[in-house]
């Protein structure tokens, strides 16, 4: 063989460089670090912000319909200090984990019977189906009839809200479950009842897990309906005695004090999910 064969010519180019920054981030699918990742989301929040900002400060909205950042900040401090707004918070969250855990402790049970015996779906399912298109703002006369003004009603609420939604999604995820898994535990000498226990729940329990984290941001919508009426504490109280005076930036402080215990909430919930599932991708 000779000498040169496996030599490369003079004149061969050198191989291309690699992608600059920018064209690689325009790339579908392309991976974003975690550090870039938290980066784009605060630059988010700053540009809205920002917007804002010049909208209301620079006259281009009048504060009877929005309120500036600097007044919506002033307006939280006051109901921190003069109204006892962190009591209100309480009652909220309150009622969303009363309504959320009552949904819950009722949903997945019926949502794993239901994705593992096809005759209990055959039973529920259009049922279910049906009362999941119903709004739960619309149980509110019903429920202010049967409850009252207390807070059942506000837990109820917040419970037919999500406790269809999570049946059927517990269902669909038991439903899925891998048919070898299930034909090799039979193979093992399993019982129907040890295949729903060995098997079929702990193969579904992260995504159960994470289904519930979903829902529990849903609840937090529900639970502002559920105190738009007939509530004499509560955020979604506050924002309606603050409609009442047009004061937008008490509006804005609870809206955005919603959001951030929502977000809150769901790292907490995504926290608890990796460490009790973390052999799963969640």
């Amino acid at each position: 063989m000779s000498r040169t064969m496996g030599a490369m010519p003079a004149d061969t180019p050198a191989a291309p460089p690699a992608a600059p920054l920018r064209r690689r981030a325009l790339r579908p699918l392309e991976p974003v670090g975690r550090h870039a990742r938290w980066l784009l989301g605060a630059a988010f929040f700053l540009l809205f912000v920002a917007v804002w900002s010049v909208a209301t400060l620079g006259g281009y909205v009048s504060p009877t319909f929005l309120a500036s950042p600097v007044t919506m900040v002033q307006e939280g401090w006051l109901l921190f200090t003069q109204f006892g707004f962190l009591n209100d918070i309480g009652m909220t969250v309150w009622r969303v984990l009363g309504g959320f855990i009552l949904a819950a402790i009722v949903a997945v049970p019926l949502g794993i019977a239901m994705g593992a015996h096809k005759g209990v779906e055959a039973f529920l399912e259009p049922f279910v189906s049906f009362c999941r298109y119903l709004p739960a703002s619309a149980f509110i006369p019903l429920l202010i009839l049967w409850a009252g003004l207390g807070e059942l009603q506000k837990l109820l609420v917040i419970f037919i809200g999500s406790v269809f939604q999570i049946i059927l999604m517990v269902a669909v995820i038991v439903g899925n479950a891998r048919k070898d898994l299930v034909e090799a535990a039979y193979t093992l000498g399993a019982t129907p009842t040890g295949i729903v226990r060995r098997v079929l729940i702990p193969g579904a329990a992260p995504d159960i897990a994470e289904t519930l984290r979903l829902v529990l941001g849903w609840a937090w919508t529900y639970v502002i309906v559920a105190e738009l009426i007939g509530s004499s504490s509560g955020i979604g109280h506050m924002i309606t005695d603050s409609q009442a005076l047009l004061n937008t930036g008490q509006i804005i402080f609870g809206i955005i004090v919603i959001g951030l215990i929502g977000l809150v909430s769901d790292f907490l919930f995504k926290a608890i999910n990796r460490r009790l599932f973390a052999w799963s991708t969640i």
